[in-house]
């Protein structure tokens, strides 16, 4: 199973405690890739070699053959980078995905998970689906697909969460889906500019069930849960954000204590990233 991840040093976090969800819901050989770059004058740090170094020693503990490779991006951002939303609240690093078309470490079939997300069950079914001639396949935006619709499509509800996203790299390579969603975002200023560029531009694209991008609660037949930011009605309307590295705010708040044992070993484990 090919696992795709972007960040910077805030990441880390988040790449550990999802890495120690997949070691726990899969038997498969674990191959990640971790994309991560540095750029002058930017306030942050590229994802480390010595997280990436420990996150290893971990996956290879399960299984001598896991893998995880960190790939320095910086000269291809550099070369083109997103020039009309480098201003908002998006995060550049999340864009490095964007490149993997450019990149031949990654293989064929890859599947994007953000850093704030954790696997609940095994998810090999959805990984190892016949994708054909689909670029890409996702799930629904929990809040966005109220409010976002490419008019082409003949669907009421298309636009997807860019958390979860399983890649067929051959198809996107052909379409050249990303340089086109790369160029979209040098010349044009959008909120969620790499989400938005992808849903606007993905000809074959397949929405997969909730169950695979759970944004909002968790259910009974949740298989990935997605710690996103969501608006609440109650008491007051407001947004809420936990994030799942925040492990006090995800029992006070959330009152979730599906994942104990996972954030348990976490919590014993976090200070060996730095």
């Amino acid at each position: 199973m090919n696992i795709l991840f972007c960040g910077d040093q805030h990441a880390e976090d988040g790449v550990l405690i999802s890495t120690l969800s997949l070691l726990k819901n899969t038997n498969e050989e674990l191959h990640l890739y971790v994309l991560t770059m540095e750029l002058p004058g930017n306030q942050y740090q590229p994802f480390s070699k010595h997280a990436a170094d420990f996150i290893r020693s971990l996956l290879v503990e399960k299984n001598k053959n896991n893998t995880l490779e960190l790939i320095d991006c910086s000269r291809l951002f550099v070369k083109q980078p997103p020039t009309a939303n480098m201003g908002t609240r998006f995060t550049p690093y999340a864009m490095l995905r964007l490149f993997a078309d450019q990149l031949p470490q990654i293989p064929d079939r890859v599947l994007y998970l953000d850093d704030d997300i954790i696997i609940r069950k095994d998810i090999s079914a959805f990984y190892h689906q016949d994708l054909g001639h689909m670029e890409l396949v996702g799930v629904l935006d929990y809040w966005g697909r109220f409010f976002f619709h490419n008019w082409k499509s003949k669907r009421v509800f298309d636009y997807m969460n860019s958390g979860v996203l399983l890649f067929n790299m051959p198809e996107i390579k052909q379409t050249k889906l990303f340089a086109k969603v790369r160029h979209m975002m040098q010349v044009k200023k959008m909120f969620l500019p790499d989400q938005s560029a992808i849903n606007k531009l993905a000809v074959r694209k397949r929405i997969a069930p909730r169950k695979y991008n759970e944004q909002y609660h968790l259910r009974p037949d949740t298989m990935i849960q997605h710690f996103t930011t969501s608006f609440r009605f109650k008491p007051y309307f407001h947004t809420l954000t936990v994030k799942p590295w925040d492990v006090e705010r995800v029992h006070s708040v959330l009152h979730l204590h599906e994942y104990d044992d996972l954030l348990e070993q976490y919590l014993n484990l976090k200070n060996k990233l730095s």
